[in-house]
């Protein structure tokens, strides 16, 4: 049984940007204490739970892995960091070489606040970057200049993080070839260990999306988006980033040619070591815990979501043992609970899996977890996906039969039209 993982959503902002349809609320950092407060309860509440999760392990449930995200979480100071990973510690096993990572904004995170959340226990950052330029960033609505991404990138590393990840959007209304790969350029030169690019999407209900339905934004040009897509691909493999997720590129401590070469090296043992071991928990379909207003939770056949407005969450939490118990992983925080079929998982198996570039949706494990085999199932998609070249199979070597199944070249660049064959 896999490790379980921990999601805590921290949604507040100095600013909300124009972009985003996160649950993020900006001015409310007066409620950050009664926040993390609440959460504290809500991870006590759920631990009291565990003893009804099946595979809870002695001691708790083990944990190898924990995310802050938000929101801005590199508001919260590091006594209040301290706090809740103190409160987790004391109810779930944790891994002693557990990745706890904190998504960050530059010049929201001071040199001293560095190493105190580095000394309560947090080993990894996401700075969320998103480009090199000053216009694009003004478009964007971020607080930052890539000076500060400079100096938060040095302060980190002196705090002593060695496992950085610098998050990028492109497909920018007006944003330029050119303008992309002076951002990449830029982006390689600070040598994080870990690069996201997302392409940018208009959201229904943000400013952005507004702007764009009257006109008052131009829609980004999904040609020239696919072209920035593909350049990113060869450059950073140029750089010695090896590109695991459809978004994601990551640094490797072994010669990803020597693990090719050895016979009894797996598709997913090709997994980049600074591949980000939370996200890796989703793309493989493992459970995760999730506290904080809005964060979104799979575990114990469940998958669910907590009330989105922090007031009515931190009222939810102010004495959970007035509530009627709750099934684990639930808490009294919890508005939508779905229990999940086989279909589900089945489903969701194949639309988190095939993201990943190279593991793929692996035809051992998919038979392991559901008794039964990849083309027993899903039999006219993948024929029809590798007759279109969205979908490649790979045999592991020692047998004929195919092993793996995951996107091409093409088929990374229409995900969606894949993925909708097994909704």
């Amino acid at each position: 049984m896999s490790p379980t993982s921990i999601y805590l959503h921290i949604p507040f902002c100095k600013h909300r940007c124009a972009y985003c349809d996160f649950n993020t609320y900006a001015g409310q950092e007066d409620s950050i204490p009664d926040y993390v407060n609440a959460l504290i309860r809500e991870i006590d509440y759920v631990a009291s739970q565990q003893a009804n999760y099946s595979t809870s392990e002695p001691g708790g449930t083990a944990i190898h892995t924990i995310f802050f995200g938000g929101g801005t979480p590199s508001l919260l100071s590091g006594s209040q960091f301290d706090a809740i990973l103190k409160a987790l510690r004391a109810a779930f096993a944790l891994s002693a070489d557990a990745e706890i990572s904190i998504e960050a904004n530059p010049g929201t995170i001071s040199h001293e606040k560095l190493d105190a959340i580095r000394d309560a226990g947090i080993n990894r950052i996401s700075f969320g970057v998103q480009s090199a330029n000053t216009e694009e960033l003004r478009m964007l609505e971020r607080i930052h200049d890539f000076f500060t991404v400079i100096e938060s990138v040095f302060n980190a590393r002196k705090a002593g993080f060695d496992n950085l990840n610098l998050d990028l959007i492109y497909g920018l209304p007006e944003q330029t070839l050119a303008s992309w790969k002076t951002t990449l350029s830029r982006i390689v030169d600070l040598h994080p260990e870990h690069i996201s690019a997302y392409a940018l999407t208009l959201e229904h209900g943000t400013p952005f999306g507004s702007w764009s339905s009257k006109g008052l934004l131009p829609l980004p040009d999904s040609d020239l988006a696919a072209d920035m897509y593909e350049y990113a691909e060869e450059f950073l493999a140029g750089n010695g980033y090896v590109h695991y997720e459809i978004s994601n590129w990551a640094r490797d401590i072994d010669s990803q040619k020597s693990k090719v070469e050895d016979p009894t090296c797996s598709f997913r043992d090709l997994t980049p070591s600074y591949a980000c071991r939370h996200n890796l928990q989703y793309w493989h379909s493992h459970p995760y815990l999730a506290f904080g207003a809005g964060a979104h939770g799979y575990a114990n056949g469940y998958r669910y979501s907590n009330a989105l407005r922090i007031k009515t969450y931190i009222e939810r939490l102010v004495d959970p043992s007035s509530f009627t118990s709750h099934p684990f992983p639930l808490s009294p925080a919890a508005v939508n609970q779905h229990k999940q079929t086989i279909q589900d998982d089945m489903s969701e198996y194949m639309l988190n899996n095939l993201r990943l570039t190279i593991a793929g949706a692996v035809e051992s494990d998919f038979r392991m977890r559901f008794g039964c085999g990849l083309l027993d199932v899903y039999p006219k998609e993948i024929e029809e996906l590798i007759h279109l070249g969205l979908l490649e199979s790979k045999t592991s070597g020692i047998s004929e039969t195919p092993e793996v199944y995951r996107l091409t070249k093409r088929g990374r660049l229409l995900g969606n039209q894949v993925f909708l064959r097994f909704v």
